[in-house]
Order: structure tokens, then sequence, then C-alpha cells
């Protein structure tokens, strides 16, 4: 049997058909329950490389700061949003028809309205924001890091 050709860099394929959930409603409850809404495994691990190749102090998760910034540089006012993939969208109009119903299309499109909502305020009361995806984390950890630190740079001088 031969592979199916998947066109796009993360091997994801967006024009598979939506199929029927294979669990029960109960147990598909029970598995989204468990998902973390902060310090996941690419976060972690991002900080983590961060903390050894940074020197400047940081707070995770600020609860004071509009949006909960992941990353939050105080002193020089820069904010870093580490999104997941799903949550908040990343090329959602390509794979919403996937969707079981409307109750996530709703959820993930509201969530990434809030994001925009929440950048341009931040920006507004002079913070730097800074949004990076979890795949570009995952391809390549020391890109993104090399982002925060020369964003560190711009805001020092």
């Amino acid at each position: 049997m031969a592979k199916k050709k998947i066109n796009n860099y993360l091997g994801r394929n967006f024009k598979k058909k939506r199929e029927a959930d294979k669990i029960t409603k109960e147990h598909r409850s029970t598995l989204m329950s468990k998902i973390k809404s902060k310090d996941t495994r690419f976060e972690e691990d991002f900080i983590r490389e961060l903390k050894k190749r940074t020197r400047r102090r940081f707070t995770k998760n600020v609860q004071l700061i509009k949006g909960k910034p992941d990353i939050v540089f105080e002193r020089i006012k820069v904010c870093v949003f580490l999104d997941s993939d799903f949550w908040h969208g990343w090329q959602y109009p390509r794979w919403k028809h996937l969707l079981k119903n409307d109750f996530w299309r709703e959820k993930i499109q509201k969530n990434r309205i809030r994001d925009r909502k929440t950048s341009a305020y931040l920006r507004r009361n002079g913070w730097t924001v800074l949004r990076i995806w979890e795949h570009s984390i995952k391809m390549n950890n020391s890109n993104q890091i090399k982002k925060i630190l020369q964003l560190l740079q711009d805001e020092k001088d």
C-alpha cells in the first residue's frame, strides 16, 4: 500500500475528511480535562533552555498582566507568549473543517481574536510583545531563543 503524500512541512494532512470520534463522549471529556493550560512540555523545555542562555531575570505566567504572558521581562517591558498550534489556531482556516462541532470552532476563533486584542492592548501600553508558535519551537528551539535574546538586546539599547 502506497503512503499518502502530504505536502506541508509539519506532516499534517489538512485535506482529509472529518471522521466520527472513535471514543465515547465521557472518555473524550476525561482526556480533554487533563490538558494543561500552562507549564506544558514544550513550554518547560523552552524556558529551561532560555534560562541557560540569558542572565536576565524573567517571570512566568504573570497574572497581573493582561493575557498572562508565559515569559515576562518586567524591567524592559517585554512579554513572550508561547502559543500552542491547536488552541491558538495556527493556520486555523486550513483545518477548521476537521473540528467536530461549532463549540470548538467558536472556541478557537475566540482565542485568536482575544490574542490579537491582548497583543494590541499591551503594545498600546508600552510593552513589546512576541508570540512564538509551538511548531516553531519544536522545529528550531535555538532560533526562537535567539529572537528573544536579540529583542532583549534591542530593548536594552
